[in-house]
């Protein structure tokens, strides 16, 4: 009999992509978002997860043996994020059949969990580089420390076993994703083609010139389903990354030249997206019309915000990978390659021209 998954997510970069590997190692894949969209091998679940009983409505008869919780709503300020992500996780976690039989359940934060939160972030006092998982908690409010006490609770309650990835920007396709550094970045590549602007790289220079990682979202799944089904992995914290390292100075001319650019001379100047693509939504609806695109409201593809955050960081930021590996977790992926991986499917699926 196929083993059972709850993705809560599934309509988002980390989500789709870990309901998609669950569906191909023949998993019977649920699906909760929402607004659900279709998607080959999942069965959706339209559920609100800040409404409890109808949460549990939405459960109803659903028994996973693995739960894979890669959903959060941002909101103005971090005392919002807990109150609000936290009761989501429990929501969730009340709302479902207590277990029959082992069940795992899987946690999806980030990076945040050593740079602090938006408000915070990448300020103070922070551990050192490459992040490690045994490095604790700083000693700030942190929804995703809200997070995984709601998955610890749970677990102590109901007896089921769990794991925590934290993935540095994760690369991946989901339209309407609060934070898609890869999609945000074709899109601008695209507005500098479309307009002659110079493709300029929008952050600071310690990220222009240090070493930094990022996680292409079929590695993140992977490592989530190892851990689901890898005994040994449970009841752990995990760092995710690809397995490379690079520098923006390197990696901004590879993605110059895959839209046919050249990459814009960096003078330690911060540019931020937000500012340079503040009045171009007219813009790309006029070039989604031309070109018959799928996606005119360039809202719904980028997030510069997100972007920005990620790309002006005052600091190098790495993380270490040994801890899954000592266990066995040994796939690889080149971050070039995922980047040009994105983009190739952005413009099949008729999202960039």
């Amino acid at each position: 009999m196929a083993k059972k998954a709850l993705v809560v997510g599934a309509s988002g970069i980390v989500g789709s992509a870990t309901a998609g590997l669950l569906a191909e190692q023949g998993w019977d894949v649920y699906g909760l978002s929402r607004r659900p969209t279709a998607q080959e091998g999942v069965e959706p679940i339209a559920a609100d997860l800040q409404d409890a009983s109808a949460t549990a409505a939405a459960l109803a008869g659903i028994a996973p043996d693995a739960v894979f919780i890669t959903t959060w709503l941002r909101q103005d300020s971090e005392a919002e994020n807990i109150r609000v992500n936290a009761a989501m996780v429990r929501n969730l976690l009340d709302g479902l059949p207590k277990p029959t039989s082992p069940r795992h359940v899987a946690l999806v934060t980030g990076l945040k969990h050593y740079l602090g939160p938006f408000e915070a972030y990448g300020k103070g006092t922070l551990p050192q580089t490459p992040f490690r998982e045994e490095q604790g908690r700083l000693d700030i409010e942190n929804f995703y420390y809200a997070q995984e006490d709601e998955v610890f609770a749970a677990a102590a309650r109901d007896g089921f076993s769990w794991s925590v990835h934290r993935p540095h920007t994760v690369i991946g396709k989901a339209v309407g994703n609060a934070m898609n550094m890869g999609t945000t970045l074709a899109v601008y590549a695209t507005l500098c083609r479309e307009t002659g602007r110079p493709f300029a790289f929008p952050g600071s220079a310690a990220q222009w010139n240090g070493l930094t990682d990022m996680t292409d979202a079929r590695q993140l799944a992977a490592q989530l389903l190892w851990a689901a089904e890898t005994e040994a992995a449970h009841d752990q914290a995990f760092n995710i990354v690809n397995g490379d390292v690079f520098r923006w100075q390197w990696m901004w001319g590879r993605i110059a030249n895959w839209f046919g650019l050249e990459a814009a001379p960096f003078d330690g100047t911060p540019r931020p997206l937000e500012v340079q693509m503040a009045n171009d939504a007219r813009l790309w609806r006029a070039i989604a019309e031309r070109e018959n695109l799928a996606e005119p409201d360039l809202a719904r593809l980028a997030s510069p915000w997100h972007t920005d955050a990620d790309l002006g960081r005052p600091i190098e930021v790495v993380t270490d990978m040994s801890k899954s590996r000592r266990l066995g977790f040994s796939r690889y992926q080149a971050t070039d390659d995922a980047f040009f991986a994105l983009f190739e499917r952005l413009r099949a699926d008729r999202l960039i021209p």
